[in-house]
C-alpha cells in the first residue's frame, strides 16, 4: 500500500476535480501492473494498472488507495467492474470513497463478484496524498496551504518592502516543488503589484506543472492581468474546482485565509537571519487571547534546506 501510495503522488495537483489515486498490482510477489489517476482525472489509476497487468491480473492481489468507483461516467467505466472482470483474488484498499456515487458500493460490487476485499489497509498515508480531495467533499473547498518565508523573528521583508532573498536556493527549490503539487496559487494584490511574481515552476523536468494564479484583492482592480483570476475572499477559493491551493503571500492574504480559518497547512520557512522592523509575516488575524490561539497547529514535519529551516504544521480540526 505504501508504493501505491507513492505511486498516487504522481497525480497530485493535476487530477482535480478527481482524487489522484494510485493503484499496484501484485501477483505471486511480483508487481504486474502499476497505475496512477491521469492529468485531468482520467484514465483512473485502476484502468492504468489493469491495461498494464493484462492477464496477470487474474487472481493478483490489487493495492488502491481509495475504493474504486462504482457510478457510471462518459468519461470512463467504473473501474468496481473493471476489477470485477479482470478477477483478481484481493483487493486491498485504503480508503472508502466520500463521493456518495460510490461510497461503500464499490467494495460491495467487486464482494459480489467473489473477489476478497480488505478495507482500512494504510489510511493515514493514502489520506495525506488524497487530502485535496477529501477536504473537497468535506468542506466543500480546496485543501490550503500557506507558505511562509521569514526571518527568525518573523519578517519577510525590510521596510522598504525588499524581501529577495529571504531563504536560500535549496529552500526556493522546496517551495517550487510545493507549486508543482497545487492546482491553485494565490497572492494578495499588495504583493502582486510590488513584486510582479511570475508563480510559475522553475524546477527541470517541471516545468509544465503551472498551477492557476489568482489575485486575492477586496477592492476593484482595473483590467485584470491575462492568465490571473480574481479573488474577492477567502471563501471564493472554492469556486475554481481545484483540490489543493498555495497561498504565497502576502501579510494581507495570509492573515485573510486564517482568519477566515481556511489554512489547513502551514510551511514555514525560517532564515537564520534577523531583520528587526520590517514587514511581518502575517497581519491581524481577529485573534483576542491567547488561549484560543493554542490547540490550533501540530507540527508534523520539520527538515534543514541548505541554512534555512522548514517547519510543517497541521491544522487540527
Amino acid at each position: 500500500m505504501a508504493a501505491a501510495v507513492a505511486l498516487s503522488e504522481r497525480g497530485r495537483g493535476r487530477t482535480s476535480p478527481n482524487p489522484n489515486v494510485g493503484c499496484l498490482i501484485v501477483q505471486d510477489g511480483r508487481v504486474a501492473g502499476r497505475g496512477w489517476t491521469q492529468p485531468g482525472g482520467r484514465p483512473h489509476a485502476e484502468a492504468m494498472a489493469l491495461a498494464e497487468a493484462g492477464a496477470g491480473a487474474r487472481d493478483a492481489t490489487v493495492y488502491v488507495t481509495l475504493e474504486p468507483c462504482a457510478h457510471q461516467s462518459p468519461r470512463g467505466p467504473a473501474c468496481a467492474d473493471l476489477l470485477a472482470a479482470a478477477r483478481p483474488a484481493r483487493v486491498v484498499g485504503a480508503l472508502t470513497d466520500p463521493d456518495p456515487r460510490t461510497s461503500g458500493e464499490g467494495f460491495a460490487r467487486l464482494r459480489a463478484a467473489g473477489i476478497a476485499v480488505t478495507e482500512a489497509v494504510g489510511c493515514d498515508g493514502a489520506r495525506c496524498a488524497m487530502a485535496g480531495f477529501l477536504t473537497r467533499q468535506a468542506l466543500g473547498r480546496p485543501h490550503v496551504t500557506l507558505k511562509l518565508a521569514t526571518s527568525l523573528d518573523g519578517r519577510i521583508a525590510l521596510p522598504s518592502g525588499e524581501s529577495r532573498w529571504i531563504t536560500g536556493p535549496q529552500a526556493r527549490a522546496h517551495a517550487h516543488l510545493e507549486r508543482a503539487r497545487a492546482d491553485m496559487i494565490v497572492v494578495g494584490r499588495g504583493t502582486y503589484e510590488a513584486d510582479a511574481p511570475r508563480l510559475d515552476v522553475r524546477l527541470p523536468g517541471l516545468e509544465d506543472r503551472n498551477p492557476a494564479r489568482f489575485i486575492l484583492t477586496s477592492t476593484r482592480m482595473g483590467i485584470l492581468p491575462e492568465g490571473w483570476g480574481l479573488l474577492t475572499r477567502p471563501g471564493d477559493i472554492a469556486l475554481p474546482g481545484g483540490n489543493l491551493a498555495l497561498i504565497e503571500g502576502g501579510a494581507g492574504a495570509a492573515a485573510a485565509f486564517l482568519a477566515a480559518d481556511m489554512v489547513d497547512r502551514l510551511l514555514l520557512y525560517r532564515a537564520p537571519i534577523l531583520i528587526g522592523n520590517g514587514l511581518p509575516g502575517i497581519g491581524d488575524i481577529g485573534l483576542h487571547d491567547l488561549p484560543a490561539a493554542h490547540g490550533r497547529w501540530v507540527l508534523t514535519d520539520s527538515r534543514t534546506l541548505g541554512i534555512d529551516r522548514l517547519e510543517i504544521y497541521e491544522r487540527q480540526r
